[in-house]
């Protein structure tokens, strides 16, 4: 399975894209520190900027995972690495 991940790479407009998005989710997460800093506080104020994180990460992965099925998935029977891509998939899907 490492062969076929070696080889592989993120293309540079979703790097980007990622790289974009979370420089805004650590922004969410550094207003959620500060935030944390009041002793005044509402504790759903809190929940609700960490729910924004969670889907801003969780767009970041769709993202990703966008790219890896368009540019890497689509093409494994050209590579002959179709079993290690479905395996590969597998293990990260399941923690999902």
């Amino acid at each position: 399975m490492a062969g076929c991940c070696q080889r592989l790479r993120l293309d540079d407009g979703a790097r980007e894209d990622a790289r974009q998005r979370l420089r805004s989710v650590r922004g969410h997460v550094d207003g959620i520190l500060k935030m944390l800093d009041h002793p005044d506080t509402y504790c759903v104020d809190v929940l609700k900027q960490i729910k924004a994180v969670q889907g801003g990460l969780d767009r970041v992965g769709g993202l990703v995972l966008r790219a890896h099925l368009r540019d890497h998935v689509t093409t494994a029977n050209e590579r002959g690495d179709v079993e290690e891509m479905v395996e590969e998939l597998m293990e990260v899907l399941k923690y999902r």
